[in-house]
């Protein structure tokens, strides 16, 4: 018998703001996440350095915890960024 685990996936809106506090809030809660977490980028239009900083980590804690992170809204521009810094691999993107 296979038993298998919940499946959980949670919706978080990232401030434009505050994108690397959001991050980083997530980052605290991630470990007792299970099953995916999907961050709404829509309202986002650019990312800094601490924005990216914040998104590698989580992308590590989210591998260590096996959580996967799915990122929806992105814009052309922040894709290019997230590519460029070879960041994109470590999420999947949904429409």
């Amino acid at each position: 018998m296979v038993e298998h685990m919940p499946m959980t996936a949670v919706l978080l809106k990232v401030d434009p703001e505050r994108v690397a506090d959001c991050l980083q809030e997530l980052h605290a809660k991630l470990g007792s996440a299970k099953g995916e977490t999907v961050l709404d980028f829509s309202s986002v239009q650019r990312v800094d350095a601490k924005a990216i900083r914040a998104m590698e980590e989580l992308a590590g804690l989210a591998d260590a915890k096996g959580v996967k992170i799915g990122l929806c809204g992105v814009n052309v521009e922040i894709y290019k960024v997230l590519k460029l810094v070879r960041l994109a691999p470590r999420f999947s993107f949904v429409a």
